[in-house]
C-alpha cells in the first residue's frame, strides 16, 4: 500500500539520491547483496541501493543503529535480529513486515539533516559504498527458475515467423505459457556470458545436423519476480492471495540461442539453448516501493476468451500490472575501443502483458507445485505493438513475409558501421527499467548487463 515511504518530498543526504533522474532516491531503497573484504577474506553484506552508493545495512545492523526490542517495534525487531543472520535475505523475504521494517529504518538513517553527532558521521561515511566499485552477488539464492511467455505482440510476432497463417496458437489465451529453467546458471549483472555451442539443424533437407558455436545468439529484454512465501506440494497459491507472494521484482536477459533453439524445441521446448546463462539485475525493487506504478492488468477484446475462474481476480485486473518501461542498450568492442557510449535498441512498456505475474504464480501452483522463497518467476520477452517496442533481435531484424517466403533479416546498423542481425562476440548488452507516475518519485531498477565472450 502507498504510505509515508513514498513522500514525494522526502530528500537523503546523499547528494546522488536527489537527482530526478537517479534510479535509486530515498522513496525506492531495493534490495541487494555485496561482498565486503575485512581481515583477508569476503563476506556476504546486505544493502540497499542509494543514489550511486549501496548502504552496508549488514554493518549498520552490528552498530546497533536499528530497533532492539526495547523500542516501539517489539517483538518484530526480535525477529529481525533473528532474520539478519540467514545469508542472501533467506531470513527476511518471506516476511513482508520485516522487509518493510527494514526499508522504513534504512529511509529514516538516510534522511536529510543534521548527523547528530561523530559517532553518527563516522557511521555515515563507513555505511557507504560506491555502486561502480561493489562486486554483487545474486540478491537471494535462487532455487528455482521459471521463464513464461507472457506477451502477447511477441508471442504473435514470433508465431508469425514460422506460422504465418496462424501465428498464436488457440492455447495462448487460456493458459500462461511457461517452461522450467536452470537456476544455476542465474548470474547477476557484470558477469561475462560466454557463447554457448549446440546442435543445429542440418543445412539441406536430409542432412545430419552440425555441432559447434551458436550462431544466432539472442537477448531477451524481461522483468523477473522473486518469490518472498512459497506454498506447501499440493497446495495451490489462489489468484487472489497471489501478488502477496512477490517480494519485488528484477530485470532479466534471458540469453537465447535462436539456431539451436529451432533445432531442439519439438516436441518438449527448450533446453540448450537457453541453460547457459541468464542474467538479473542485482536489485530487487520491492512490492512496497512499487505499490504507486500498479497499473490495470491486460484489457482482453470482446472476442477474447476471459480466464477460467482459477487465473480471474477483480483486484488483479484492476491493479495487476506494472507500469515499467523498459529499454535495451548495445555497445560493440570496437564503439567501446572508439570511445563510443552504447545505441539503444528499444522502448517498450511492462503495461503490455497479456499475463499478470499473480496469474503466472496461480496457475504455476495450480497443479500442486510448490514455489519457494527466492525463486525467480520470469515474464518472457516484454515486446509491444511498435517495431522499436519489441525486446529481442529475433523480433527486431524481423522484416516479414513476402511471397509466402521470409524476407531476408534487416540488420541494425551501429555508429561504427558495423551490422547487427544476431549478437557477436564482445558485444555488451544492457538492459534498464523505471516507473514514473505524477505525484511520486521516479523510481529503476539499475542495470542489467553482460558482454558476450566467444
Amino acid at each position: 500500500m502507498i504510505n509515508d515511504t513514498h513522500n514525494v518530498n522526502l530528500r537523503s543526504w546523499v547528494e546522488s539520491a536527489n537527482d530526478p533522474e537517479t534510479d535509486f532516491p530515498i522513496q525506492n531503497l531495493p534490495l541487494c547483496c555485496f561482498l565486503m573484504e575485512h581481515d583477508g577474506h569476503a563476506h556476504p553484506h546486505y544493502g540497499v541501493g542509494i543514489g550511486d552508493q549501496v548502504l552496508d545495512l549488514s554493518m549498520l545492523w552490528e552498530a546497533e543503529v536499528f530497533p532492539t526490542d526495547a523500542d516501539e517495534e517489539g517483538t518484530l525487531a526480535d525477529e529481525l535480529a533473528d532474520a539478519m543472520g540467514y545469508p542472501h535475505w533467506m531470513g527476511v523475504i518471506d516476511r513482508p513486515d520485516l522487509v518493510g521494517l527494514l526499508r522504513r529504518e534504512a529511509q529514516r538513517f538516510l534522511l536529510d539533516g543534521p548527523a547528530g553527532g561523530q559517532q553518527q558521521r563516522r557511521l555515515r561515511q563507513r555505511a557507504l559504498h560506491p555502486i561502480a566499485a561493489t562486486r554483487f552477488l545474486p540478491p537471494v539464492s535462487l532455487l528455482n527458475y521459471t521463464d513464461f511467455y507472457a506477451s502477447i505482440h511477441h508471442a504473435s510476432t514470433v508465431g508469425a515467423m514460422f506460422r504465418p497463417d496462424n501465428p498464436l496458437l488457440p492455447n495462448y489465451k487460456h493458459v500462461p505459457i511457461g517452461y522450467h529453467g536452470r537456476a544455476s546458471s542465474v548470474v547477476v549483472s557484470g558477469t561475462p556470458v560466454k557463447r554457448p555451442k549446440g546442435q543445429q539443424s542440418p543445412e539441406s533437407e536430409g542432412g545430419a545436423p552440425g555441432f559447434g558455436p551458436c550462431k544466432m545468439l539472442d537477448y531477451e529484454m524481461e522483468v523477473g519476480c522473486i518469490i518472498g512465501r512459497g506454498n506447501e506440494i499440493g497446495e495451490p497459491v489462489g489468484i487472489a492471495e497471489a501478488s502477496e507472494r512477490i517480494l519485488g521484482l528484477v530485470l532479466v536477459n534471458d540469453w537465447s540461442a535462436r539456431d539451436i533453439q529451432k533445432w531442439e524445441y519439438q516436441p518438449l521446448g527448450p533446453f540448450l539453448a537457453k541453460n547457459f546463462g541468464t542474467t538479473i539485475s542485482p536489485f530487487v525493487v520491492t512490492s512496497e516501493a512499487l505499490a504507486p506504478f500498479r497499473c490495470a492488468g491486460w484489457s482482453r477484446a470482446n472476442v477474447d476468451p476471459q480466464p477460467l475462474e482459477y487465473l480471474r481476480d477483480e483486484r488483479d485486473q484492476r491493479e495487476g500490472g506494472f507500469d515499467i518501461t523498459l529499454e535495451v542498450w548495445l555497445q560493440s568492442a570496437q564503439m567501446r575501443e572508439n570511445g563510443m557510449g552504447p545505441v539503444r535498441l528499444s522502448r517498450g512498456s511492462f503495461r503490455d502483458m497479456y499475463w499478470s505475474f499473480a496469474q503466472m504464480i496461480a496457475h504455476h501452483t495450480s497443479g500442486g507445485c510448490n514455489l519457494q522463497q527466492g525463486d525467480l518467476i520470469a515474464s518472457g520477452t516484454v515486446s509491444g505493438v511498435a517495431a522499436d517496442s519489441r525486446g529481442c533481435l529475433l523480433e527486431l531484424t524481423w522484416d516479414g513475409m513476402e511471397n509466402g517466403k521470409a524476407k531476408p533479416r534487416k540488420g541494425i546498423e551501429l555508429p561504427t558501421g558495423e551490422k547487427r542481425v544476431f549478437l557477436a562476440d564482445g558485444d555488451a548488452v544492457v538492459m534498464r527499467g523505471w516507473c514514473e507516475r505524477e505525484g511520486f518519485r521516479k523510481i529503476g531498477f539499475g542495470e542489467c548487463g553482460g558482454v558476450v565472450v566467444g
